[in-house]
């Protein structure tokens, strides 16, 4: 793996970065992108997982997408991934995304989910209010509770806090408290109705930067939830 790409070839990174289509009410859009860029087997920095790249000998890098909302309708701090592999030859070879803590392929064995404008950008579809990927709208409406994680259960996870970032962020039930009834003022029923989403170049860091970031836009939501409820510390 290269050194976490601290000046990233944004050019590389915006020609790879996949077509992402959201419900027409989604109310949480990503805020950041965090990217490593592998050229050899490695572990993920972020993901459970390990990158291997000996299964097809024309895959030369592997880019990880690291995708940041301030919020999931369940709670605050969100991270989602897709790793796009990239041929010698500039093709998209594959791609996978994140489920619900899982990765599934992201690119359909036809290739039909490859934009025919863009060859090198692969569609993916985002769970409304949870932002789980798949190539397949069928795939999203299996999810037993696709309809009441947006509306019943809306902040009902509270606070986020990933093993990586446990010497930075903390929680407690007051917070949790806070960001639960934070989020059921942003609840809905998803229409199954998709719209794309346009990249902001700006919008791509290096993970380490991200992940410096998140702590600080963490503490700064907390804030406007306590102002958007008249609380005075």
């Amino acid at each position: 793996m290269q050194d976490q790409q601290i000046n990233l070839d944004l050019g590389l990174v915006k020609t790879y970065a996949p077509q992402l289509f959201f419900d027409r009410l989604e109310p949480f859009f990503p805020v950041r992108v965090g990217v490593t860029i592998f050229d050899q087997d490695g572990p993920s920095p972020s993901f459970r997982r390990i990158i291997r790249f000996e299964s097809d000998a024309s895959i030369e890098k592997v880019i990880e997408y690291a995708i940041y909302w301030d919020y999931d309708i369940e709670h605050l701090y969100e991270l989602e991934h897709v790793w796009i592999y990239v041929g010698y030859d500039g093709s998209v070879i594959n791609c996978e995304c994140s489920f619900h803590g899982k990765f599934f392929k992201g690119l359909l064995k036809d290739r039909s989910n490859v934009s025919e404008n863009n060859p090198t950008q692969v569609k993916l579809y985002s769970q409304p209010g949870k932002h789980a990927f798949s190539p397949l709208l069928a795939m999203l409406e299996l999810v037993p509770n696709l309809d009441t994680c947006t509306y019943e259960t809306a902040g009902s996870a509270g606070l986020l806090v990933p093993d990586m970032l446990r010497d930075q962020m903390s929680t407690n039930n007051e917070t949790n408290q806070l960001v639960e009834r934070y989020l059921q003022t942003f609840r809905f029923r998803p229409t199954m109705e998709f719209t794309e989403y346009t990249w902001n170049e700006t919008i791509f860091v290096s993970l380490p930067e991200l992940l410096k970031e998140i702590p600080q836009r963490v503490s700064h939501e907390l804030n406007i939830m306590k102002k958007y409820f008249g609380i005075h510390e």
